[in-house]
């Protein structure tokens, strides 16, 4: 065989061995560029109203009564109800304080006292129910809605008669505890009509001018009944029924008169579920 080298002098060649290269600086890590942004607030709201939309418009020009107190003041529903006004559902806003009422009675030295679900209400106790429920609740409310762009207009159940009460089937044990006796929803017509949201404190009075405190629910309930309401929608501090009251996952979703019946008979609805579930 020929010499494959062409210089016998020099130095034989040896075959070139190719190592891949070794460096301490990491490979380059493809480079991703987002072309989109987090959405800002303004599109966050408008992909909601687009989500919304078939709702709002099975609902236009339909009334939704509301029944906002307790613990669930501390949400922020009010601007959620001033965005809806704005397309043309309407409204109507019933609300108590239990937790406000709670701390002012325990200002004037005393303390609340409650059967089956329901405040006892003396006068001392009606006093306080009336200043707390349509004077301080009642007109921070109308101030809020009024504040966030919408209008309301402040009433309690005396108002224009709107709700006329007697006096409790327990009233030996609960006092100035009312029953709504009747309903005059007049004067709701034309405020919705004129496109403003009725804020209503569960107060009333019986033909003689004598103040019950009314419970809010069945307040609430009487109301979306009197107006012919589309929905009735109660705002509460749980999930809603429990089929067991110590454990919130167990919600009960749907439900028919029959089986709320056996839940109350067997002491799964108590306190103030009562009332609403009534």
């Amino acid at each position: 065989n020929p010499n494959p080298n062409p210089n016998p002098k020099a130095l034989p060649l040896k075959p070139l061995h190719l190592h891949p290269l070794k460096s301490s600086i990491p490979p380059l890590l493809p480079i991703i560029a987002s072309t989109t942004s987090p959405p800002t607030p303004a599109q966050t709201r408008v992909d909601i109203l687009s989500e919304s939309l078939p709702f709002i418009q099975r609902f236009r020009g339909k009334t939704i009564v509301v029944k906002y107190g307790g613990a669930a003041l501390q949400c922020n529903v009010l601007s959620d109800l001033v965005l809806f006004s704005c397309v043309a559902l309407r409204h109507v806003l019933v609300h108590g304080s239990g937790p406000e009422i709670n701390a002012w009675l325990l200002r004037t030295g005393h303390e609340s006292k409650f059967h089956n679900g329901l405040r006892v209400t003396d006068a001392h106790t009606m006093e306080v129910v009336e200043l707390v429920l349509d004077g301080k609740i009642n007109k921070s409310l109308v101030d809020e809605i009024n504040i966030l762009g919408g209008t309301s207009v402040g009433l309690c159940g005396k108002d224009a008669r709107l709700l006329t009460a007697r006096p409790s089937s327990e009233s030996a044990v609960l006092g100035f505890v009312g029953e709504v006796a009747r309903v005059d929803p007049s004067v709701l017509h034309s405020i919705l009509a004129d496109g403003h949201i009725p804020v209503i404190a569960s107060v009333a009075a019986d033909e003689a001018a004598q103040g019950y405190n009314v419970n809010t629910d069945i307040t609430a309930w009487k109301l979306a009944a009197a107006v012919g309401a589309e929905k009735l929608i109660l705002l509460k501090d749980v999930a809603g029924i429990l089929e067991d009251r110590n454990d919130p996952r167990s919600l009960v979703k749907e439900i028919d008169i029959a089986r709320i019946r056996r839940m109350m008979e067997e002491g799964k609805v108590a306190g103030g579920m009562i009332p609403k579930v009534s």
